[in-house]
């Protein structure tokens, strides 16, 4: 490994990015961070700690290249959905928080590690045509994960997806919206289409989002004179045999019969195979007109991981050592999603760390601890981390959680999935602004407003302008 001190040649950067970062110093390192999810920031973090003092002597340098400003932090997006939250305090802005860090708006398209170069796609891309090539010293690939689809005829053209939070906010507004157009028509087809909601995946994802938008829609009932919660008919369609297996077969038995309690339809070894003209026709036969999908059905690798030069499992994701580093390949590394890690702590061999938040933000902390050590020489530790558990919100007071061997359900599975999720936002501002928003949330009644005008802000312009009203794909489904 090369040390700090030590001159690395990086060849040809693009005079773009030359222009976004200060003179390179004759001796410094670059380290490139493919990624400003949870490893990606949280490794930045570290590192922009544990450098302070070569980051401003100019020996070293960090490069985050993130397709957002901003990190979504995920386990937030059911509560936002909701309007438990404000979706700007779900998020973090990586260029306050990374303030010695070079972060860079863009996509890696490809990595050729053997010559340590990135070809980066920025918003600038878009018009001039061309990309933008990083060279690098160590690199850092956490891209994270990306929905995982099946050609299933309509989910292209009517699926909703949960993965950010403009999905998250976009289907808030959709919800609300169908509670209004079946407000105001008196056709029973569109009315009952309008009012029925298909959650696909029983992971966290989806039984999250639908039991905080199926608390929001019921509260939000009580304003409709001709809307009641039982017109409503959400289903939860699972392809295995239960939910949530991360809290264990018990709560996720419990989760059930708490589900249907709330009358939500839960079918279980059932599957998805159409959606198209609207109607959501399923494995058992059953057929369901309605405006919304909702897809939460697994996640895989990003696409960038194919376009390298690094070793890959036979499931597309980073073949990495317990010390994060990518196997077989030196001045590399990688963590959360898109690696697959040995689970040291298993019993079983070849286990590997499954692939959520609670590994993520731990590996994130060894993996920016190891860099360090490798530029200094020094040894590096091995990530070890026994999996405690799980906890998941069901709606407002309501939850399950299986941690440390110890089951909850209800109020206090709810509170400590409040307090663990507090714990690990980053930064203490957004800790206590996601305080201060459930403290008031506790005082006030909810806010039921639907903005999805702000996913077209030009259309009422364009067409006060003469121009052709901008139509709208969510809208549409």
């Amino acid at each position: 490994m090369d040390k700090i001190g030590r001159r690395v040649p990086h060849g040809k950067v693009t005079a773009a990015f030359h222009r976004a970062t200060p003179p390179e110093h004759p001796k410094c390192v670059r380290i490139l961070i493919v990624g400003g999810g949870y490893v990606g920031l949280y490794t930045a973090l570290r590192l922009q700690r544990k450098l302070k003092a070569e980051l401003h002597r100019g020996e070293a340098e960090i490069v985050v290249v993130s397709p957002d400003p901003y990190m979504t932090y995920q386990p937030f997006l059911p509560e936002a959905a909701a309007g438990a939250i404000s979706p700007r305090h779900v998020v973090v802005p990586l260029r306050r928080v990374l303030a010695d860090c070079h972060v860079l708006i863009g996509e890696a398209t490809a990595i050729d590690h053997a010559k340590r170069i990135a070809t980066i796609s920025t918003l600038s891309s878009e018009e001039t045509g061309q990309t933008e090539q990083i060279a690098y010293d160590e690199l850092v690939l956490a891209p994270g994960s990306v929905s995982r689809t099946l050609p299933i005829p309509g989910l292209a053209d009517h699926g909703i997806g949960f993965k950010t939070v403009e999905e998250a906010i976009g289907l808030r507004n959709h919800v609300i919206e169908q509670m209004d157009i079946a407000s105001s028509t008196r056709d029973p087809a569109i009315r009952d289409a309008a009012l029925t909601f298909v959650f696909v995946g029983g992971g966290f994802a989806g039984v999250e989002a639908l039991g905080e938008l199926e608390d929001m829609a019921r509260y939000a009932a009580r304003y409709y004179h001709n809307v009641k919660p039982e017109d409503m008919r959400w289903i939860l369609v699972e392809a295995s045999d239960r939910i949530l297996p991360e809290v264990g077969e018990e709560m996720g038995r419990y989760t059930v019969t708490e589900l249907r309690r709330r009358n939500i339809d839960v079918r279980l070894e059932t599957r998805l195979e159409s959606c198209a003209d609207r109607v959501a026709v399923l494995s058992d036969g059953s057929r369901f007109p309605t405006r919304t999908v909702v897809w939460t059905a697994g996640v895989k690798p990003h696409p960038i991981l194919a376009a390298t030069d690094l070793p890959l499992n036979e499931r597309g994701r980073l073949k990495c050592t317990p010390q994060l580093t990518v196997d077989g390949v030196t001045h590399a590394w990688s963590a959360g999603d898109a690696a697959a890690v040995p689970d040291v702590t298993a019993e079983e061999p070849g286990k590997e760390t499954a692939p959520n938040a609670q590994h993520a933000l731990r590996q994130a902390r060894v993996l920016g601890d190891n860099i360090v050590h490798a530029l200094r020489d020094e040894p590096l530790e091995t990530y070890a981390h026994k999996y405690v558990g799980s906890v998941a919100s069901l709606g407002l007071h309501k939850g399950v959680a299986h941690v440390y061997g110890r089951k909850l359900k209800g109020w206090p599975a709810w509170f400590m999935h409040r307090t663990y999720h507090l714990s690990r936002v980053p930064t203490f501002n957004r800790k206590a602004r996601v305080l201060a928003e459930w403290t008031l949330a506790g005082l006030f009644k909810r806010e039921i407003v639907s903005l999805g005008s702000l996913e077209h802000p030009r259309a009422e312009f364009e067409l006060a302008a003469g121009g052709k009203h901008s139509s709208d794909p969510k809208g549409s489904n």
